[in-house]
């Protein structure tokens, strides 16, 4: 059988999982990467041509041009593939075992940098010092909000109607298509109404030809249609910048670093592992516990910097 028409088994055979959109792109994304190595020619190559030292070959110069995270996740897809193969009668065994693959890496949390960081950041977007193209202050407020406050990511942002907080006064709750289809309802105060409600205004007085059903996107871009990851990403960052906080952003975090921050200022304030694997959607219940360690691990690292200590040290050498 081609290679080809197995991937399109494999794809109708996870039809049933139910899979998000995204993780099916992703999982095309890392076949269609690895086989452009194993051939010039997908459309002849046989599932039977997919030996170990083919594979070792095409993850080597994979690995020359993706970073650790991405060569991980595409073996992970390739050794999906080729088990399913494998109970299809396609293979007799899976080569993957010998290829080698990048460890896991550990969770390391990166919130922002600052006691008062985000409180700064809230402030400035309220105030709309962000003056691009076209400032929406409304709108950077909800943004950096939802990742404050909820610990959302971009594409459950992305996913977010009208609809999406429902309950009653005083209890209002975020309802939140999740990653891999991991639905989660999130507790909010009454002021995410408010400010969805002051949204939901400027959208109004932007757009006034435009309806907006309840079912429709919430977040928009400038044009009235549904916000791009790209414009997402752009609209955080900036805010990082005109605010003057860029320097307190870890490298690669941008909006995830609001996540990041909503997930480590529950574990410093006593909430449980369970409760932020609840509250952020995590598949394992270890994700969660890592923000658990890293708040111990940097309350340990405050600690020792205590000047006491030098002053300890010495009194003992003396």
């Amino acid at each position: 059988m081609r290679v080809l028409d197995a991937q399109a088994a494999f794809f109708a055979a996870r039809r049933p999982r139910k899979d998000s959109p995204h993780t099916t792109a992703a999982y095309r994304r890392d076949l269609a990467g690895i086989t452009a190595l194993l051939t010039d020619d997908p459309d002849s190559l046989q599932v039977e041509d997919l030996t170990a030292p083919a594979l070792r070959a095409a993850f080597g110069a994979f690995a020359d041009g993706h970073a650790k995270s991405s060569v991980l996740r595409a073996w992970s897809t390739w050794n999906q593939f080729l088990t399913f193969c494998v109970s299809d009668g396609l293979l007799a065994g899976n080569p993957m075992g010998a290829v080698a693959r990048p460890k896991t890496p550990p969770l390391s949390p990166k919130p922002l940098r600052g006691e008062d960081t985000p409180e700064r950041l809230l402030q400035a977007a309220a105030d709309g010092v962000r003056r691009g193209r076209d400032p929406w202050p409304e709108r950077d407020v909800l943004v950096i909000a939802l990742g404050l406050v909820a610990g959302l990511r971009s594409a459950e942002m992305r996913m977010l109607t009208a609809d999406s907080l429902a309950g009653r006064p005083g209890e209002m709750r975020l309802h939140v298509h999740g990653k891999g289809s991991r639905d989660r309802s999130i507790p909010v105060e009454p002021i995410m109404e408010r400010i969805i409600a002051a949204y939901l205004d400027s959208c109004a007085r932007r757009f006034p030809r435009k309806r907006f059903g309840r079912s429709a996107k919430l977040l928009l871009d400038r044009e009235g249609s549904p916000i791009g990851r790209g414009g997402l990403e752009y609209l955080v960052k900036s805010c990082y910048r005109w605010a003057g906080l860029h320097d307190r952003v870890p490298v690669g975090a941008n909006l995830h670093a609001l996540r990041h921050t909503f997930a480590t200022r529950l574990a410093e304030d006593g909430a449980t592992a369970s409760e932020i694997m609840a509250l952020l959607g995590h598949a394992s219940l270890a994700t969660s516990q890592n923000y658990i360690e890293a708040t111990g691990r940097e309350q340990r690292a405050a600690t020792a910097s205590n000047r006491t200590y030098r002053t300890l040290d010495k009194v003992l050498d003396e």
